[in-house]
């Protein structure tokens, strides 16, 4: 995915598809250890997508979390 189609998201489903990808990436550090993973650059995509993930999640909570500028300021 890329980050718009992350940030279209909303934060329950966010956070549903982190966990998705956290599971893959566990499965596929398994299968490469026992030599069953044919395309080892899947864990690189995995470990980024996760990365992407956490990125758009943090930016969601930080603007939930912050006051209105017109709120803040007189």
């Amino acid at each position: 995915m890329k980050a718009k189609e992350w940030r279209d998201l909303g934060l329950e489903e966010v956070e549903a598809k982190m966990g998705q990808l956290r599971s893959e990436l566990f499965t596929a550090r398994i299968r490469k250890e026992t030599g069953q993973l044919e395309n080892t650059a899947k864990l690189r995509t995995l470990r980024r997508e996760i990365a992407r993930a956490e990125t758009i999640l943090r930016e969601k909570q930080v603007s939930r979390s912050e006051p209105k500028a017109s709120e803040g300021q007189r």
